[in-house]
This record gives structure tokens, C-alpha cells and sequence, in this order.
């Protein structure tokens, strides 16, 4: 078994569920809560790593990604 892998997850709210995204691949998942749609993007990303081959892991693969907030002057 290989050890595992550890990834960037940003959930944010859309509408009356959550969307939670993997940066790094460009996999996202979604569910009703915060929690459900984290478990159904590891679940996605398990998917993903069992099934691809090293070379789509490494051409969709983000390795620097940097999450921050900018502020933007109002309009």
C-alpha cells in the first residue's frame, strides 16, 4: 500500500451545499455539509490515485499551490 498523500482541500458554500476542491489535481466533489463533501472529495482523490496512471498523476499535478485572501478596492 502506498503511503498516503496529503493535499490541499478549499470547501466553500454553493447554494445549499458545500463544493470542496483539491487545488493541486483540479478534483472537486461536492455533498450537503461541510463534512459529507470533504469525505466524497477523499473518496474522488482515492479514485483518481487508484485508477490513473503516474503520468496523468504528474501532468495534472499543482505542486506549488499558495491559499491566501487579497483585498480589492470596492467599486
Amino acid at each position: 500500500m502506498k503511503a498516503a498523500q496529503r493535499v490541499t482541500a478549499i470547501i466553500e458554500r454553493e447554494d445549499d451545499g458545500f463544493v470542496a476542491l483539491c487545488a493541486e489535481l483540479d478534483i472537486a466533489s461536492e455533498g450537503t455539509s461541510i463534512e459529507e463533501a470533504r469525505t466524497n472529495l477523499i473518496e474522488a482523490l482515492t479514485l483518481f490515485f487508484e485508477t490513473a496512471s503516474p503520468s496523468k498523476v504528474a501532468r495534472r499535478s499543482h505542486n506549488e499551490v499558495f491559499v491566501t485572501q487579497v483585498e480589492v478596492p470596492g467599486g
